[in-house]
C-alpha cells in the first residue's frame, strides 16, 4: 500500500494519474494546503520543502523499511521504475522521458504557477508580470507544440512525461492560452483527457476539495511563507 499526500493542484494530479493508470493500491492523505496542514510536523518529516505530493510507499523493491519520497518528478521517477511501467527499459528511451520530465520540472511548472499567481491570486495586477509569465507559458507550449508535431506523446509512448505536463495545461484557458493556436498539443491535450484513468484521477479530486475557492485567509497561508514556516528541529 502507497500513502499518497495529495491535495488537488496539477502536480498532486501528477500522482493520481500515475497510480490510476497501474492500478497500483494506494490510499489519499488529504493535506489541505489552503488551511496550512502542509506545515504539520508529522508531513514535514516525509516532505522537508512542506509541499504536496509526497508519498509513503510500505512496500518498496528491497523489502525494506517503508521509503518516503518528496517532490512529484521524483516520485514519477521512483514509481515507474518500481513497477517498470510508463518508462522505456532501454537506455535511449529512458533519457528522452527523463529530459522533458525534467523540462516539466524546471520550465512549464513554474512557468505557469507564476503565470497563475500574477494573473489571478496578486492582490493587485502587476502588468509586467503578468505579461513575462503569460508570454513566457506561450513560449513553452510552443516547444510542447513542436515537440508532438511529428509523434503521438512527448516522449514515444505514453510515459510519465506525458503525466507531468498535462496537469500544467489543464488551466491553459486561466493562463491565457488558446489550445487552436498550438494544434500538435490540443490533439494530444485531449487524447490523454480521454484516458480512463485520467478521468478516475481527476473525479477523485472533486470529491476531495469540495471548496477550491480561494479566500484572503488560504492566500495568506499559501503564499506569506518564509524560513519561519518550517518548524526548526
Amino acid at each position: 500500500m502507497i500513502d499518497l499526500y495529495y491535495w488537488t493542484t496539477p502536480n498532486g494530479h501528477k500522482i493520481t494519474m500515475f497510480l490510476e493508470e497501474t492500478g497500483l493500491p494506494y490510499r489519499i492523505v488529504p493535506v489541505n494546503i489552503a488551511a496550512g496542514a502542509q506545515f504539520e510536523a508529522a508531513f514535514l518529516e516525509i516532505a522537508p520543502n512542506n509541499r504536496i505530493p509526497a508519498i509513503v510507499d510500505g512496500e518498496p523493491a528491497d523489502g525494506g523499511a517503508p521509503v518516503a519520497m518528496f517532490e512529484s518528478g521524483a516520485i514519477l521517477l521512483y514509481l515507474a521504475e518500481k513497477t517498470g511501467q510508463f518508462i522505456p527499459a532501454d537506455l535511449r528511451g529512458r533519457l528522452e522521458v527523463r529530459q522533458w520530465l525534467f523540462w516539466q520540472m524546471a520550465g512549464l511548472g513554474p512557468m505557469a504557477g507564476q503565470n497563475h499567481h500574477f494573473k489571478i491570486y496578486a492582490p493587485e495586477p502587476i502588468p509586467y508580470a503578468i505579461d513575462r509569465y503569460v508570454k513566457e507559458t506561450n513560449r513553452l507550449y510552443g516547444v510542447l507544440n513542436r515537440r508532438l508535431a511529428d509523434r503521438a506523446f512527448v516522449a514515444g509512448d505514453y510515459s510519465i512525461a506525458d503525466m507531468a505536463c498535462y496537469p500544467w495545461i489543464v488551466p491553459h484557458e486561466r493562463q491565457g492560452q488558446n489550445l487552436d493556436d498550438f494544434p500538435h498539443l490540443r490533439r494530444w491535450f485531449g487524447e490523454i483527457a480521454a484516458r480512463p484513468a485520467t478521468i478516475r484521477a481527476y473525479e477523485l479530486a472533486k470529491s476531495i476539495n469540495t471548496q477550491p475557492a480561494t479566500t484572503d485567509a488560504a492566500k495568506k497561508v499559501l503564499f506569506g511563507q518564509t524560513a519561519a514556516s518550517v518548524a526548526p528541529r
